[in-house]
């Protein structure tokens, strides 16, 4: 790798960090590393999400893993806010329900999340996916948002992606972000758009990804 070009992302998740890879393989001037390649104790930046917001979970675990690596670092808070639900789950969506025995965290929201939306005809159940996400390096720190509106199922469909997505229908579209497969929803989600606001930002200001 070469040092002048590394992003640390600031998270232990293996599906969010193969999303990152993705979506970052159309920059090829940035190569991205998970922090465990970095920090001995990267399993603990989940500690640092301790607020309601989430931009301030975002910054926070960023910042955790800068002043760990001393390379630039990303991190990002999302969720899935239904109107139905005055905006539940919102910061709380990756812990949403304690799974059974035999159910995998994903599994335990999902169910939750449906059971509370029993009864809600299907266009009372809009939604949306928000990613914030933040780079913090030496002298700097940037925060941009994304934005994917949608629906809620009736129940879950698909087996791609991870999270909520079995269950939520993009706007203008008719099939889950589990059914459209990878490619189209590395184009449409609400983490693809933050990437591509945070790139944005990165060329506007003319940063130089360098380690300090």
């Amino acid at each position: 790798m070469r040092n002048s070009n590394i992003l640390v992302v600031a998270s232990t998740n293996r599906h969010k960090f193969e999303e990152f890879q993705l979506l970052f393989s159309r920059y090829p001037d940035i190569q991205i590393a998970p922090a465990q390649e970095f920090l001995r104790n990267a399993e603990k930046l989940g500690l640092v999400e301790t607020s309601e917001h989430y931009k301030e979970n975002a910054i926070a675990k960023a910042r955790a893993c800068n002043h760990g690596c001393h390379y630039p670092s990303i991190a990002d808070d999302s969720g899935i806010e239904v109107d139905a639900l005055n905006g539940r789950p919102g910061v709380r969506s990756h812990r949403y329900s304690t799974p059974k025995l035999g159910e995998t965290q994903d599994q335990a929201n999902i169910k939750k999340l449906l059971e509370e939306l029993k009864g809600v005809p299907a266009e009372k159940r809009t939604a949306r996916f928000v990613c914030h996400l933040a780079l913090v390096m030496e002298g700097k720190t940037l925060h941009v948002v994304g934005t994917l509106d949608g629906t809620i199922a009736m129940e879950p469909s698909g087996i791609q992606g991870f999270g909520y997505d079995p269950i939520f229908i993009p706007q203008g579209q008719s099939k889950t972000l589990a059914e459209i497969g990878n490619e189209m929803k590395n184009k449409i989600s609400h983490r693809a758009i933050a990437v591509m606001n945070l790139m944005d930002e990165i060329k506007s200001q003319e940063l130089i990804l360098a380690k300090p």
